[in-house]
């Protein structure tokens, strides 16, 4: 595109678009600086939204389905529980589904971008979605739960005959290590994990790393 710095800088902003589905302009300077307005480049993706598909109609899910949304994903709550399952509490997600998790999973297509978070918190939902989202294809599998609750889990899963390797996929507890308190601050933290794992982030402050901070990194 004329300079290094610009080629660097467009290329990462188009994987990023790309991985998100997304269409849009952006602006740089001459040699890639963000937020001038010399250059402007226009992203065009063909790619669908990747998918987000969040189990268990709780306070949580309310807030993880508003910045799964905010982040470009195309948002899915499920719960068997039509009661909590409604569109009137989630108002962020494009569909909100009534059926046991692990049979709506079942009956749906999953690809390298979908995002599963399970946040049901009972063995007798997220044991068998999660046998069946650990042998699908997915970018992240993240489910909520204490230590404890993730040792009963795992253990659970194994003697439903998951496989180490399979159990590896499983990001539980979920998120990363904010601190997170309230619904909202555990939603970060969930998608601070997503996205360190799309792009390969160490999760690290950019005060303790080195190097370029929008390095190009393969999605």
């Amino acid at each position: 595109l004329g300079t290094p710095g610009l080629d660097v800088a467009v290329t990462a902003d188009a994987r990023g678009e790309l991985a998100l589905g997304a269409t849009g302009t952006r602006h740089y300077g001459a040699h890639g600086e963000r937020r001038e307005d010399a250059v402007a480049v226009f992203l065009h993706s063909f790619a669908p939204p990747p998918r987000m598909l969040v189990f268990g109609a709780i306070d949580y899910a309310a807030a993880v389905a508003r910045i799964g949304a905010f982040l470009g994903y195309r948002v899915t709550v499920c719960d068997a529980r039509p009661v909590f399952a409604t569109p009137k509490r989630f108002p962020d997600a494009v569909e909100v589904v009534v059926d046991w998790p692990h049979r709506y999973l079942r009956g749906t297509d999953t690809d390298a971008r979908t995002v599963i978070c399970v946040l049901t918190h009972d063995p007798k939902f997220d044991v068998p979605l999660l046998e069946e989202a650990l042998r699908r294809p997915a970018a992240y599998i993240g489910a909520m739960g204490s230590r404890r609750t993730h040792d009963e889990r795992r253990e659970r899963l194994l003697d439903a005959g998951l496989t180490e390797a399979e159990l590896a996929r499983l990001r539980s507890p979920v998120g990363l290590d904010l601190g997170a308190r309230t619904p909202e601050e555990v939603a970060v933290s969930v998608a601070a994990e997503i996205i360190s794992l799309r792009w390969g982030g160490t999760g690290m402050p950019l005060t303790a790393t080195g190097g370029a901070i929008h390095a190009v990194r393969s999605a």
